[in-house]
């Protein structure tokens, strides 16, 4: 059998006396979309830090390519990153550089091709995405859902092997959602490229995935509840997990304070220094 992209095998990270991952073990096969979902704070983009090195684990391995990523040097990890690319949440485009600027800043800073060839890829990158005409505008210029793509499109530009993104879908519309799900399904199709997406967006995470992790809450946070394929997990018997994929108010994760429960802990707060409403 070929070996995984991607292996984990028992990460463990702790902040201070804090367990942020608890026993975390998956792999990522060459082809697959693994999803990494579940509620805020239960790990998520922490993992993901962990998987792309730029965190180091308290106890564990993580191994991508074959390669463990804890013990390689800065110049070691840098190399292996070529073989990747990260869609960030936000975009992260450089607001002082255009649309084409910032597609082209990988090959700029990682390849020794002429600048020539350099817009034509861009160009490429930016048709891909359905942005093709824009690369002479600044970030500020067009739609965050634009700029989402023009983020699908840095990643890609060195035709990498792996692709990472956080959250790509936070913050839009539906359409422009599925719009971006497609990018992403059509883009790993055509560059034969494997994925690891973080999101806690349910139609999307069930759209695009081929297998998926879901990390639990509470007490059960950091550590893996479910794990498999997207049936394997619609179906999943747990009920934390059925509660988070259908978005019910009600189930084993609580609802935070309501309103007026966090008003009167406010008033009692203030009661017992001595002041009276």
């Amino acid at each position: 059998m070929a070996e995984p992209v991607i292996e984990v095998r028992d990460l463990v990270r702790k902040f201070g006396h804090r367990t942020v991952l608890n026993g975390i073990t998956f792999t990522v096969e060459k082809g697959d979309t693994m999803i990494i979902m579940g509620g805020s704070g239960c790990g998520k983009s922490t993992l993901l830090r962990h998987i792309i090195g730029s965190l180091r684990p308290t106890s564990g391995s993580i191994k991508i390519f074959g390669r463990e990523t804890a013990t390689m040097t800065p110049d070691e990890m840098d190399k292996l990153r070529q073989r990747f690319g990260m869609n960030f949440q936000f975009g992260a485009l450089l607001q002082s550089l255009t649309v084409g600027q910032n597609v082209a800043l990988p090959l700029m800073e990682n390849s020794n091709v002429d600048a020539g060839i350099i817009d034509l890829v861009v160009k490429m990158k930016l048709e891909l995405v359905g942005l093709t005409g824009f690369e002479n505008l600044k970030p500020a210029e067009i739609s965050g859902g634009m700029r989402k793509r023009v983020g699908l499109a840095r990643a890609v530009a060195l035709d990498p092997e792996l692709l990472f993104s956080d959250e790509p879908t936070s913050g839009l519309d539906p359409i422009m959602t599925a719009v971006i799900d497609q990018l992403t399904l059509d883009l790993t199709r055509k560059l034969d490229m494997t994925a690891v997406v973080v999101t806690h967006d349910m139609t999307s995470a069930f759209r695009i995935g081929t297998k998926m992790i879901m990390l639990g809450a509470g007490k059960r946070a950091g550590t893996i509840i479910a794990f498999g394929t997207p049936d394997e997990v619609r179906n999943h018997p747990d009920p934390e997990v059925q509660q988070f994929i259908k978005g019910e108010p009600d189930g084993p994760v609580p609802l935070k304070l309501a309103p007026e429960d966090y008003i009167e802990s406010l008033l009692g707060r203030e009661r017992s220094k001595g002041v009276n409403y």
